[in-house]
């Protein structure tokens, strides 16, 4: 399935003793409802609290806002909308809140949804965020898509490349998907790689990650590698792990319009962390 160009724009809490108390806990709890983390079993150190959400605000009775000192909002601001991706429905403000200390994106049968994008960049780190997904209506073969995406801060694709690192054809999937696309100029095809791990219940909480280095991208779910790609430069493109800074969106795309299979994308936490100065200069 090849991907196509988007309609997104750029990305331009907790304290650092908070957070770490929440990993500290995570950690205890680890176990089938709670699996690993990928910063746990690979030793990451501790997320950038600046730039990480554990979502720990909002309720049912008061959905909040996300923290707008960390995301960029649907619209640009609170009530607003825009297109949706290739100019399907809208991407709504509303449609991304924080409810009972989780984030809930709802893609809705009009198809009017949810985005969200972080203000931070970085070239080269690690991202991981503990999600789940499931339709809300009957399947009438028109399934909205949750995303987990490092897209570039310059905004431009595919030029500066694109990595989708969780991508579901449809909400709570057996089948977790990846499409990681090379920097490459807009005049030639689409340039590149996909993975794909089956046997996970993408209705249930898991933690998906991905590991930029100046020497390959890496994929985990709950701590356990499933992709790795390097290199891979030719005439039509350059190295897979060659772009230049991106920063993370949450998306749940719209690919038909209107007349789509309602759901609710939900994200219980969502954690940035940067390499060590030995890893991230080549």
């Amino acid at each position: 399935m090849y991907r196509r160009l988007r309609a997104r724009r750029l990305a331009v809490g907790f304290g650092a003793a908070a957070l770490t108390a929440t990993l500290a806990a995570t950690t205890a709890h680890a176990g089938p409802e709670r699996p690993p983390t990928a910063a746990e079993r690979h030793g990451w150190g501790d997320p950038l609290p600046q730039w990480s959400d554990e979502f720990r605000y909002g309720s049912e009775a008061r959905p909040a806002v996300p923290d707008r000192g960390k995301w960029r909002l649907a619209g640009g601001g609170p009530g607003e909308c825009w297109p949706g991706h290739s100019d399907n429905g809208r991407r709504c403000d509303a449609n991304t809140r924080v409810v009972g200390g989780k984030l809930r994106m709802t893609g809705e049968a009009d198809g009017d949804t949810g985005w969200l994008a972080s203000q931070y960049g970085q070239r080269y780190g690690r991202w991981e965020a503990r999600v789940r997904s499931r339709a809300t209506a009957p399947d009438n073969g028109r399934q909205y898509h949750p995303l987990l995406i490092l897209w570039p801060d310059s905004g431009r694709w595919p030029e500066d490349g694109e990595y989708d690192y969780l991508e579901n054809g449809a909400p709570g999937e057996q089948c977790a998907e990846a499409f990681l696309h090379y920097p490459h100029p807009e005049g030639v095809p689409v340039q590149q790689e996909f993975a794909q791990k089956c046997g996970v219940d993408l209705s249930k909480w898991h933690n998906v990650a991905i590991e930029w280095t100046p020497d390959h991208l890496r994929g985990f779910i709950d701590g356990e590698e499933w992709f790795r790609f390097a290199g891979g430069a030719n005439a039509d493109r350059d190295c897979i792990q060659c772009a230049p800074s991106m920063h993370q969106t949450i998306q749940l795309d719209n690919f038909h319009g209107d007349g789509l299979q309602s759901a609710v994308y939900e994200v219980d936490w969502a954690r940035v962390y940067d390499l060590p100065d030995n890893e991230s200069v080549r």
